[in-house]
């Protein structure tokens, strides 16, 4: 029969209801159907302490929630999901898998494999008279090949994208036409206070920026940040130019101006949260860990530095590691290293005092386990996230909402450079963050598009 309004049967597979769990209540006025061999999928992947396992937990106690009134007859009628005023997304009918389905499959197809049931149930379910149209939903790239094959729609799920493109993520910079001050210019106040230089700026434009973005204009040497939005009127005040060698941060010096603007926002007490994008080589490392040094040991905001990352391996996993939580990340916290050196380069001293000012370094830089995270408060902290590009959003609240008084939490990746076989740069939870605090005005971000590393390395990253 037709379906009204487009309703479509959706068939829902094992991956996606633990990947997300709440994913029943996200398909508008769809109707769900949950084969048994799903059920049974969940059960045996339930135990342990991965986020794989919880999510696992979390569905079949969602299912439990929404069948524990129900009878048999309502079961077969099918349960209904949430309404839109309650939840603002589901409003069709959960049904579960209550007898056996007539279905055949290709002899080349085991029929005891959990996919290939799915995929029979699903051609059951599309060739019952009278069935809406069926769509199969699963994050299995395979499974979506094998039911193309076979003649079912199948779909990704789309839910946990941050963005529907990765070329449409929030970039943190805007650069100003070369007309701008002719339909801006009129009626602009500049004014200073504390030294700082301000400007109040007026018209379409504006309508179009965020809170903390960084704005520039380089025929007229403008380089502003973004600190009040109120409607079509901005106030923008002037960067600290860290390209000069009168401005330093912890000896560092800006090589281009987005680099000054990075300094710049992980400088800022005001900002509470600071995400920096960008590919080998652009300086996301070591801006933030000088930022870190001088904010911990100079200005004495912060108590000490906590650097973190998930631990996922380029190549073979290297097994086993003895030792403490710090020393088996170690070998993960390579890129602490290199930059440490940078930053700590032989000066005047002598060996003793340089091995004296490593090893304070390294006593106010501590190295924490992803593992571990779940229940604690940072408090007065600077938090370094590393390679958060293979972190999925949940994992990212986790970490951000460990954020107490005084903390500020910086994160640092490549999202082309995704190393998790179950992310990609829409559903990466560093994308996911970049985009819904785009707007909050503690908050900034900056992706860095030159490379500073070395003339190989630049040129390896555009040519391989």
């Amino acid at each position: 029969m037709n379906a009204p309004d487009g309703k479509r049967l959706l068939v829902l597979d094992t991956n996606v209801l633990m990947h997300d769990p709440g994913c029943i209540f996200r398909f508008q006025e769809h109707d769900l159907f949950i084969p048994m061999v799903v059920l049974e999928e969940l059960d045996n992947n339930k135990r342990g302490h991965t986020e794989i396992a919880r999510n696992a937990r979390q569905s079949s106690r969602l299912f439990e929630e929404l069948i524990r009134e129900a009878t048999g007859e309502h079961i077969e009628q099918g349960l209904p999901l949430p309404n839109p005023a309650d939840s603002g997304h589901a409003s069709g009918r959960l049904f579960f898998q209550t007898q056996a389905l007539n279905y055949s499959l290709p002899a080349s197809l085991p029929g005891n494999k959990p996919d290939n049931t799915i995929l029979g149930i699903a051609i059951a379910l599309r060739d019952n008279p009278g069935s809406l149209p069926v769509t199969l939903i699963t994050k299995d790239i395979n499974l979506r090949i094998k039911a193309a094959a076979l003649g079912i729609d199948a779909e990704d799920y789309f839910n946990d994208r941050a963005i529907e493109d990765a070329d449409l993520l929030y970039v943190g910079a805007e650069r100003l036409s070369t007309d701008f001050w002719e339909h801006h210019g009129e009626g602009m106040s500049s004014w200073q206070e504390n030294g700082r230089s301000f400007y109040r700026i007026r018209g379409e434009q504006v309508l179009q920026w965020h809170p903390n973005q960084y704005i520039y204009s380089p025929g007229h040497d403008f380089n502003a940040i973004v600190r009040h939005l109120e409607g079509d009127t901005a106030t923008l005040e002037i960067l600290t130019d860290y390209q000069r060698q009168s401005h330093a941060v912890w000896g560092i010096h800006a090589r281009n101006p987005e680099q000054s603007f990075a300094l710049n926002i992980l400088t800022d007490p005001d900002i509470d949260f600071v995400t920096l994008l960008g590919m080998a080589g652009t300086g996301k490392t070591l801006l933030t860990l000088a930022a870190g040094l001088q904010q911990t040991l100079e200005d004495k905001r912060y108590q000490e530095i906590i650097m973190t990352r998930v631990t996922i391996p380029v190549g073979e996993d290297i097994g086993f590691l003895p030792g403490t939580e710090e020393e088996k990340m170690t070998p993960w916290m390579g890129a602490l290293m290199d930059n440490l050196e940078v930053l700590t380069q032989p000066g005047d001293g002598t060996e003793w005092e340089r091995a004296a000012t490593n090893d304070l370094l390294q006593k106010r830089i501590k190295i924490r386990s992803l593992n571990f995270m779940r229940g604690r408060t940072f408090l007065n902290r600077f938090v370094i996230i590393d390679e958060a590009q293979n972190l999925t959003s949940k994992q990212m609240k986790t970490l951000i909402t460990r954020a107490g008084p005084g903390t500020k939490i910086v994160c640092l990746g490549n999202i082309a450079q995704i190393d998790s076989p179950y992310l990609t740069e829409t559903t990466s939870g560093l994308s996911y963050v970049v985009d819904r605090f785009k707007d909050w005005p503690h908050a900034a971000h900056i992706t860095l598009q030159r490379g500073e590393r070395s003339r190989l390395a630049d040129y390896a990253s555009e040519v391989l």
